[in-house]
């Protein structure tokens, strides 16, 4: 696949505010400008100040994970080791994950916004995670030779020799819905719900530590400067962030790749970056206007790569839809995970989703009813992408080609 390189031929931002510093983060010290570097490369006293290793971390689970949901001779408790990992136990094959006192589960629906006072949907959030490995194991992998059929799980073989897919009696992959799921459970709600949100970025004596420059104890960093840090880990954490490479991961990096590569929506992989490099630079500066200036258009683009990714899947699988039924589910279980992953969405300056659970829920339930995919019309993909659509700033032909 296309790897695409964010940033490096872009012009670094400028926006013209009254502000000042000592960091050498790219901001200059005497001006009324706050100048986004041309990379994500930030400073004190010599030192990078840049660190998001807890998002790596994540990151580097999730990808093991999900590769083991398709692994038949995992047990339930193996896997559920593997999402809710407890410090020291021995759920991965790299050490250093196994010595980590991090988690998805812990993150997964847990954001300061939208679940510090809603825990009856974080619960029931992370309670889908768990009933769909559950289910891969009990329901899946005992009929992993089968054929699958209507309202029997099974394996299915894509049209011209293609790939097996193994599925739910329903037609769906469990293990897709993880995996496109967390991209908006754990990615971007930590990301656009989380850290970039001033109830985190503000929290306490965030923001007097940040004017003073008073960093965390034993680090180069201000806390204000790690939450933003953090936030942009979720999306570049297994790259370079200096020159940070497109389709690197299974999760946002994927998908914002995807949606750079539809000529319709061109750009859109700068602007976030470029975001990012401005809000971070605004931090430093302490400059907080700007900084949230740019923590709302992140919420919209990496909310759009969520909506444009769902539509993509439901039309790709609605032409597929009864000729090659393989192909189809597998579409529409990427689709189901996306759409899963709208109600962590974040419309620029509120604190709304794009789509709430219960519309979310809505969509689940036309997903699944009766036998599931296998008696999905497209007729009926069609009006759930079209509802969709109309929520942003595209149109079903654009995201579905």
């Amino acid at each position: 696949m296309k790897k695409i390189i964010v940033g490096l031929l872009t012009l670094s931002t400028f926006v013209f505010t009254s502000c000042s510093s000592d960091d050498d983060g790219g901001n200059p010290t005497d001006t009324n400008e706050v100048i986004a570097p041309a990379t994500y490369a930030f400073s004190r006293n010599g030192n990078s100040t840049v660190s998001y290793s807890g998002q790596t971390t994540r990151i580097q689970m999730g990808e093991e994970f999900i590769t083991a949901l398709k692994d038949n001779s995992k047990t339930e408790a193996q896997l559920d080791g593997m999402f809710a990992h407890a410090e020291g136990n021995n759920d991965f094959s790299d050490a250093d994950l196994n010595a980590s006192n991090k988690s998805i589960r812990s993150k997964t629906a847990a954001s300061s916004d939208y679940f510090s006072a809603n825990t009856t949907d974080a619960n029931a959030i992370k309670a889908d995670f768990d009933s769909w490995i559950a289910a891969q194991v009990s329901e899946v992998f005992p009929a992993w030779a089968n054929n699958a059929t209507a309202g029997n799980a099974g394996q299915l073989q894509e049209a011209g020799g293609g790939a097996t897919r193994y599925i739910s009696g329903k037609g769906l992959e469990y293990n897709q819905a993880v995996n496109k799921g967390l991209i908006g459970a754990l990615m971007a709600d930590q990301m656009l719900n989380n850290y970039l949100s001033t109830s985190v970025l503000d929290a306490g004596e965030n923001r007097a530590n940040n004017d003073a420059g008073t960093v965390e104890e034993g680090k180069d960093y201000t806390t204000m400067e790690h939450k933003w840090d953090e936030a942009f880990g979720y999306l570049y954490g297994t790259d370079n962030a200096t020159a940070p490479i497109l389709n690197e991961d299974s999760f946002l990096n994927k998908y914002l790749s995807r949606v750079e590569n539809d000529a319709d929506f061109a750009g859109i992989a700068s602007e976030v970056y470029e975001a990012f490099k401005l809000g971070r630079a605004a931090i430093v500066a302490k400059n907080y206007t700007v900084r949230d200036a740019q923590a709302n258009i992140i919420r919209e683009k990496i909310s759009t790569v969520i909506g444009v990714r769902a539509v993509y899947y439901l039309q790709q699988g609605k032409n597929n839809l009864g000729t090659d039924n393989a192909s189809a589910f597998h579409d529409l279980s990427e689709g189901f995970g996306f759409i899963y992953s709208l109600q962590f969405t974040r419309k620029p300056g509120t604190n709304q989703p794009y789509f709430t659970k219960t519309q979310v829920d809505g969509f689940i339930d036309q997903l699944l009813t009766g036998n599931g995919f296998w008696d999905l019309t497209p007729a009926i993909l069609d009006e759930i992408s079209d509802t969709i659509s109309a929520e942003f700033n595209f149109t079903t032909t654009q995201a579905g080609s």
